[in-house]
């Protein structure tokens, strides 16, 4: 990858993202999809100053759209969770929580 604040896109603020990060220390980024687990791991270490222990990911397909008779697709995108040590936290979560 290019820059490592190329790999992070934006932080994933839903009901699911914010309850893992209340229970398990878990939090959740939409990532490059060309981004591997190592890529995401120090990008996130090196942006947020903390210790990742875990980095799983998942690939979102593209739904779908319509407007009229057109017909569309939107982007594939990753989803990145990630698990930090005890006591790391992020603080763009820390308002949502």
């Amino acid at each position: 990858m290019d820059s490592i604040y190329s790999i992070l896109k934006a932080p994933v603020i839903t009901e699911k993202s914010t309850s893992l990060g209340m229970v398990g220390n878990k939090f959740a980024f939409w990532v490059d999809p060309r981004a591997g687990k190592n890529e995401i791991k120090e990008a996130v270490e090196r942006i947020f100053n903390v210790k990742v222990l875990k980095v799983n990911t998942e690939r979102v397909p593209g739904k779908l759209k319509r407007m009229g008779k057109y017909a569309g697709k939107t982007p594939v995108r990753k989803k990145a969770y990630l698990t930090l040590k005890e006591g790391d936290t992020i603080e763009i979560f820390e308002g949502v929580r």
